[in-house]
This record gives structure tokens, C-alpha cells and sequence, in this order.
């Protein structure tokens, strides 16, 4: 009898142990994504994501056994969210899931965006002003960015001072330095670093972003700090986090009247529920030597987006910005991916909702490439929309290219209303 009950209570330690390392290797893996899951269909969603991620994750951990610079566990204040970036690859598949598992969505209705196309190298970016320091257009991997040098704050050129309205998104790519020290046997080692500000009229700082690397510890490689105001008491928050090294890394802000969050490659960082509304946006850099690498490029801002069914309702169709691809390419961005998963919720929530995909470009290039581009990444969607288990019969892909533009082909904000996706009832 004895033998029994001992036999017993050791199959409940292993199965209750099992249960809990199994529980906390998902959390890694983005619980809260799942906890916030209200309907079995987004459950459904989420396991097509789940599996993929998994498999990826532990091919990713076995090469971390052979490569130190793969290593490392960020916290961030006990976010999961945090922890699930920094354990994975932030390169190819791994960083699609990441995004898979963002709640940000872009802005539907854009007020800023520069590619810097047409830019001249060591000029100061055309859509840009300047309050402090210089600034220039360079190339980086064959495409144009912003170099912002040491004690330097630029800001978007508007029309209007105070042009963020209560609900907006900005994005950016921000490029992260890896410099070796003791002539390249230490790891990274830099002292640069930026500051993110959101200001009001006055220029005061309601929130406030700043990341530096100052440390060769691979493990946490950049600290973030922040701080914010709400009516007429800050608050603070700091963390470590794994940036992707000698890299351009996604950044992702999204306010809506006074709540705020703050992503960097999908991974929320941030998430403040009570903070001040802010006017304008600021990038200010400081530290390190004059000629570092600080680079940001594919800025962006947009007002916050009307909610899909409605505007299906009312218009028809709605209009996709946050569907992302580089310049001239078919390949969608893996920032896209919450933009996806919405339109992949929305499908799924209502069954009866059949959709011509219809790509559209601005009037760069000539325009039979770019009715073949456009007609590629509608295809592109489709394919990434059945994948996620949306049939296919309840879709048309269709090229329009540059022959349908709702907005003027000569300007800046023009031609990014001009690349869109449009999602249109059949």
C-alpha cells in the first residue's frame, strides 16, 4: 500500500513539474498574445502562428549553443512580450511571428512618410528641419537614411506646428551600431545614443524615449529608458532589450487620446494607459563621436485607423497601409503582420465577406513594371491571407499599378496615399 501511494505522489510531482515548465516555455513565447485571445477563432489564428513559431524557436535555441551573439533573456518590468523577442532569432520566419503576435496596427489615413527617394547623398533631408547639431542623407546597404550626428534634433518639416491629432501611429527604422573594442576581441561596445521625444506647444517632453549601448554584454546589449507625463506628475520605466546589432530595428509608437505604446520589432516595450496628448515629434541624438552610426530612414505618420467592418459598411471597402514591402518588391514586411491578423480576424468573424485585393502604386518607374509589381503583391496578400487559414475562393487578387491614384503623384504624403492596398466587397 505504501508502495502504491509513493508511486502515486511521484506521478503527480512530474506531471505538476511538466505542467509548469510547459506553461512557462509558452509564456516565453508570447502568453499574453494568447490571454488576450477572446474567441476560438482568434485561438484558431494564433495556433497557425504558434506552430510555426515553435518550430523556429528550437532551431534558433540550438544554434545559440554554438553562437554567443544569439544568447540572452530580456525583461522588461515582467513583460512576456519582451522576453518572447529576445529569446528568438530577430532575423526571417522568427521575426514574422513576433510581429504575428503584435497588437499594433498603423494608421490608416498617412500625414507623413519619407523614404528619402531622390534624396542627395551628404545634403540635409529635404523633409526635414533642423533645431540643433547636422544632419545628412547617406547609404546604407544600397538605400538612403538619415545620418544624424552627435548633439543633433531634427524633426518632420509640416505645415502645421502642432499637426499629431488624438489618435496616430509613427514608425521608423532605426539603426542599431555594434562597434568592437580592444582592437575587435570584446563584443559590442558603443556609447551612442538616441532620444524619442513627443512634445506639446511648448515644447515640453510628455513622453520621452532614450536608448544607448553602453555595455559588452551580449546578453543586454541596450538599455531603454522612459519617462512620461500625465496631467501634472511623471512617471518613469527602464529596461534592457536585445536590439538586432549593426542592424536597422523597427520602431513602432501608437496614441490614442491618452494611451500609449511603444514597440520595438513587434515587441511591445511600453504601454502606458494615462499620458498627456502630444503635439509634435522629435529625434535627438547625443554621445559618441561625430561620424557614428545613427541612422533612422522609412518614417512615417499616420492617423488612427476607423474600425474595418465599419468602414466596409459605409464605403464598401477599406484601405491598407499597414501592409508593408520594400521598395519595388513583393515581399511583405514582417511588420505587417497585425495588419494581417485583423484582416484575418474580421474574415473570420464575419463568413460572408468576399474581397478583391487590389494592389496599387504611385506613378514612380514606368508603368508596366509597376502594373506587374502591383499585381504581385496582391497575389502576395492572398497567399499570405490563405495561409492563415482564410479559404481562397473568398478572394480575387488584382494589379490596378499607378493607373488609379486617389491623391497628387508630386508630393511626398501624395504618393504614400497613392501605395495602398485596397480591400473592395465583391
Amino acid at each position: 500500500m505504501k508502495r502504491i501511494v509513493l508511486v502515486m505522489s511521484l506521478f503527480f510531482i512530474v506531471g505538476s513539474t511538466t505542467e509548469a515548465y510547459s506553461q512557462g516555455w509558452l509564456e516565453k513565447l508570447g502568453k499574453k498574445a494568447v490571454e488576450k485571445a477572446k474567441s476560438k477563432t482568434e485561438q484558431k489564428v494564433e495556433e497557425k502562428v504558434d506552430k510555426a513559431f515553435d518550430k523556429t524557436e528550437g532551431a534558433v535555441k540550438g544554434k545559440a549553443n554554438q553562437n554567443p551573439s544569439q544568447k540572452g533573456v530580456t525583461t522588461v518590468n515582467g513583460n512576456e512580450d519582451a522576453e518572447a523577442g529576445a529569446n528568438v532569432s530577430q532575423k526571417g520566419q522568427s521575426l514574422e511571428m513576433i510581429y504575428a503576435k503584435s497588437d499594433f496596427v498603423p494608421g490608416d489615413e498617412i500625414i507623413f512618410e519619407d523614404l528619402l527617394i531622390g534624396e542627395k547623398l551628404g545634403e540635409f533631408p529635404s523633409m526635414w528641419d533642423l533645431k540643433k547639431g547636422n544632419a545628412e542623407v547617406a547609404n546604407v546597404g544600397g538605400e538612403n537614411a538619415i545620418h544624424i550626428e552627435r548633439e543633433t534634433m531634427i524633426m518632420p518639416y509640416m505645415k502645421e506646428k502642432n499637426y499629431l491629432p488624438d489618435v496616430f501611429t509613427i514608425e521608423f527604422d532605426l539603426y542599431v551600431p555594434c562597434r568592437k573594442s580592444n582592437g575587435g576581441k570584446d563584443n559590442c561596445q558603443d556609447n551612442n545614443a538616441y532620444n524619442l521625444n513627443l512634445v506639446n506647444a511648448e515644447d515640453q517632453n510628455l513622453f520621452q524615449m532614450e536608448w544607448y549601448n553602453s555595455t559588452n554584454n551580449w546578453e543586454k546589449n541596450t538599455r531603454i529608458d522612459w519617462n512620461w507625463l500625465n496631467e501634472r506628475d511623471r512617471s518613469v520605466g527602464e529596461a534592457d532589450f536585445m536590439f538586432k546589432l549593426s542592424d536597422f530595428n523597427h520602431v513602432s509608437i501608437s496614441f490614442n487620446k491618452r494611451a500609449l505604446k511603444f514597440y520595438i520589432n513587434g515587441v511591445r516595450v511600453v504601454n502606458i494607459p494615462r499620458c498627456n496628448a502630444p503635439s509634435r515629434f522629435q529625434l535627438f541624438s547625443y554621445q559618441g563621436d561625430a561620424k557614428d552610426e545613427r541612422f533612422i530612414k522609412n518614417v512615417r505618420i499616420a492617423k488612427g485607423a476607423v474600425p474595418l467592418y465599419d468602414r466596409i459598411m459605409s464605403d464598401g471597402k477599406f484601405i491598407s497601409y499597414g501592409i508593408m514591402f520594400d521598395v519595388g518588391k513583393s515581399i511583405i514586411k514582417p511588420e505587417s503582420m497585425g495588419e494581417i491578423n485583423r484582416i484575418v480576424k474580421l474574415m473570420t468573424d464575419n463568413p460572408d465577406l468576399k474581397f478583391s485585393v487590389e494592389g496599387h502604386t504611385d506613378a514612380t518607374g514606368n508603368a508596366a513594371s509597376n502594373q506587374t509589381l502591383s499585381e504581385a503583391r496582391s497575389k502576395a496578400i492572398v497567399n499570405k491571407l490563405v495561409e492563415l487559414g482564410i479559404a481562397s475562393n473568398r478572394f480575387t487578387a488584382v494589379g490596378k499599378g499607378q493607373n488609379q491614384p486617389i491623391a497628387d503623384n508630386s508630393t511626398s504624403e501624395g504618393r504614400a496615399k497613392n501605395r495602398r492596398v485596397e480591400f473592395v466587397k465583391i
